[in-house]
Formats: C-alpha cells, sequence, structure tokens
C-alpha cells in the first residue's frame, strides 16, 4: 500500500517504513505528526483519488531528526559592469519515518 501526501508545498509518494526529508516541522525529534493532507491511497488494486484530498485517510510518521540540506550557492553577474554577488543557502528538512498509512 502506498500513498502520495502533501506537506510543505510539496508531494511525495510514501510507503510504511519509508524515510523522507520534508520542509522543516516545529514539533520536537521523536514525536509522531498525522498527515491528513492524503492525495491519493493505493492498495495495489485500484487507486483511490481524492478531489483535492481523500475523506478519512490519514499517513502516521514519526520525526527522526532535524537536518539541514547541502549547501547551494546563489552566484549573480551583469558583464562588463563590475557586478558580483555570491550568497549560499542550506534549507532546514525534517526527517520522517512513515509508520501507519490508513483509509478511510
Amino acid at each position: 500500500m502506498f500513498a502520495v501526501i502533501r506537506t510543505g508545498g510539496k508531494q511525495y509518494k510514501v510507503e510504511k517504513n519509508d524515510k523522507i526529508q520534508v520542509e522543516k516541522l516545529e514539533e520536537k525529534e521523536g514525536a509522531t505528526v498525522t498527515i491528513d493532507d492524503v492525495l491519493m491511497l493505493s492498495d495495489g488494486k485500484a487507486p483511490t483519488v481524492g478531489a483535492p484530498t481523500v475523506k478519512g485517510a490519514k499517513v502516521t510518521a514519526k520525526i527522526v531528526e532535524h537536518v539541514r540540506s547541502s549547501k547551494i550557492v546563489i552566484f549573480k553577474k551583469k558583464r562588463r559592469q563590475n557586478y558580483r554577488r555570491k550568497a549560499g543557502h542550506r534549507q532546514n528538512l525534517t526527517v520522517l519515518e512513515i509508520t501507519d498509512i490508513k483509509a478511510a
């Protein structure tokens, strides 16, 4: 069984015991979170597609840790103008372990 969930403005295909990195959540490490924003469920036979979400479906996950992604470099340049700007960014992420997927 798998589900497509939405969190942090992005969509993720998850199965039980998967570990995914999502945008940072405010809960502490070891806490359990419930994601109600389930867009699709599939049990291997026929998928259930929500409009926009599947009613009553929930995905339960445990917060494993809070991490930061690798650094990306932002470089701006305008040629012949002596204009160069260099900046970096590291996104805060949360690692989730999917513990359960429940249909309606």
